[in-house]
């Protein structure tokens, strides 16, 4: 099992930037975008498309599933992979926690992001998906979901995120997962006795830091290491720089 957990050590950033292979749409993915971004690092993003996985993404990650983090290192044999996103959001965490994150109650943190994983996202595929499960019913799988929203709505009643005052690992290891629950049915969601739930979803889709995350990026495909030109900037930079943003505008 993967905790978010206080270390002192951390892994040296070489350049070139550590590459993050993300799908913008997923969660894992976003989760591991928003880990990034509040440690305030800077990675080389690779968009990639679930259905096409490149040959470079597959071969440091075989499993074929995203987010992957690649560091730099020196040759091939030498560099870390990190493939799942709580992994990343750690090791992100460990490198700079300007905002604080960690400080937090982690046992607290860590069993609740355990419950998402575990639980919560086991109904959330069968809601979004019921027509693949007709073993029951979408509402009954709506409704079996709404258990863990139950619980985070009881700890917003008492605070302003999840277990505190100030944004912690909960907040960003939990709220993809309930942001796709929502958007299955808007009008569902936002119709359930979760109010507070519902307030902090809002306030997030509003979040500056999670805009940035779902910023719009071009598929990268095998080959574009070696492109130029105004319709791509190579590497991706995650966030985008200036420079970057100054080439898609033309």
């Amino acid at each position: 099992m993967i905790s978010f957990v206080y270390s002192a050590r951390s892994h040296a950033i070489t350049f070139p930037l550590p590459r993050l292979y993300s799908f913008r749409r997923c969660p894992y993915a976003m989760r591991a975008r928003l880990g990034i971004l509040f440690a305030g690092l800077t990675v080389e993003l690779r968009e990639v498309v679930l259905k096409n996985k490149p040959a470079q993404m597959l071969a440091v990650s075989p499993k074929g599933t995203v987010p992957v983090l690649e560091l730099a290192g020196g040759d091939r044999s030498e560099r870390l992979v990190i493939e799942e996103s709580r992994e990343i959001v750690e090791w992100a965490l460990r490198q700079s926690d300007p905002k604080g994150l960690l400080n937090t109650d982690l046992v607290s943190a860590n069993a609740l992001i355990d419950r998402n994983d575990n639980e919560f996202k086991h109904w959330l595929d069968r809601y979004k998906y019921a027509d693949r499960h007709p073993e029951l019913s979408q509402l009954d799988y709506q409704q079996k979901g709404e258990v863990f929203l139950q619980a985070l709505e009881n700890l917003l009643a008492r605070n302003r995120y999840l277990l505190g005052s100030n944004i912690g690992i909960a907040d960003i290891g939990i709220m993809p997962f309930v942001r796709q629950f929502a958007h299955v049915d808007r009008e569902v969601f936002y119709s359930l006795p979760y109010p507070n739930l519902q307030k902090w979803l809002r306030d997030w889709l509003e979040h500056p830091v999670f805009l940035q995350t779902m910023i719009k990026f071009p598929s990268w495909q095998e080959g574009d290491d070696t492109k130029t030109g105004t319709d791509l900037f190579s590497p991706c930079p995650f966030p985008p720089n200036q420079q970057y943003q100054s080439q898609r505008r033309q």
